[in-house]
């Protein structure tokens, strides 16, 4: 396992840590080919323990023989870059959580059928861009009771460094796919894999979550839409339910992060 101290940080070598934006690492042409970033040690070790294929690691000089030393030993003949905190910072852009960073081989994708045929209750994400809400959903949805997640193609990468960090590691614990293209309509195909479909909306004629009919159903799949807008309207109309949350206070809705963390809670098969 070559420790490799880092004196130039220009060098090509560490480009993956530094210099490739999140596009160029997925590698959209050749997905089997894509390279994601785990931060810190849960989440590294949560990767490998998925079948991620590390490459290269980065870390402090302390964690080497601290939080880092585990890693290496599960990570063989793969290049170790170590620099003080400082440079780190300096190379990366921002402040390493404990650490630790591995570069990683993309898992091969899973198909929305294969999760669909494979689960009772799903979350299904329809244009979700903030890595932070993306991570915190799917955090939610390991620990709720959620058997898989769905999203359309217009949603953040959960593989993206900030949401594989804020899920803790959960992208690797819970099934996930995209839809099967960017014009899939989303309600139709989850009926026809077998689930009926609650749309998350603020509409008059919706119903409480806690609508006894609701969790009485086998196969409930979620749908959250984008931070701003919400779910499309055809979405909404073709669900077999509008839900929403009752509200105290004139409160007249949640951060999506959090509406999700209630309805997976509540809406989990009991």
């Amino acid at each position: 396992m070559p420790i490799i101290e880092i004196n130039d940080i220009t060098a090509p070598e560490i480009d993956i840590f530094a210099r490739l934006t999140e596009t160029q690492l997925r590698n959209k042409l050749e997905p089997e080919k894509g390279i994601f970033i785990a931060e810190s040690p849960k989440v590294i070790h949560l990767a490998l323990n998925a079948g991620c294929t590390p490459i290269a690691l980065l870390m402090e000089h302390k964690h080497i023989t601290g939080d880092g030393e585990p890693i290496i030993a599960r990570c063989r003949d793969i290049p170790v870059y170590t620099a003080e905190r400082a440079i780190l910072q300096q190379l990366t852009g921002y402040q390493l959580t404990r650490g630790v960073l591995c570069a990683m081989r993309r898992p091969t994708p899973l198909s929305a059928i294969e999760i669909c045929h494979n689960a009772s209750r799903l979350a299904v994400l329809d244009g979700i861009v903030d890595s932070t809400n993306i991570g915190a959903i799917f955090r939610s949805a390991a620990a709720l009771g959620m058997d898989g997640v769905l999203l359309t193609h217009s949603c953040c990468d959960p593989l993206c460094r900030r949401a594989v960090r804020v899920s803790m590691g959960t992208v690797f614990q819970i099934p996930w796919a995209y839809f099967p293209d960017k014009n899939t309509q989303i309600t139709p195909f989850l009926k026809e894999n077998g689930f009926k479909t609650v749309a998350m909306a603020l509409r008059e004629d919706a119903v409480s979550m806690d609508d006894p009919a609701l969790k009485a159903e086998r196969k409930l799949a979620i749908i959250l839409g984008t931070e701003g807008d919400g779910l499309k309207q055809n979405v909404i109309d073709n669900a077999d339910f509008t839900v929403c949350i009752p509200m105290a206070h004139n409160v007249d809705s949640l951060n999506v992060a959090a509406a999700s963390a209630v309805a997976f809670w509540e809406l989990r098969l009991q």
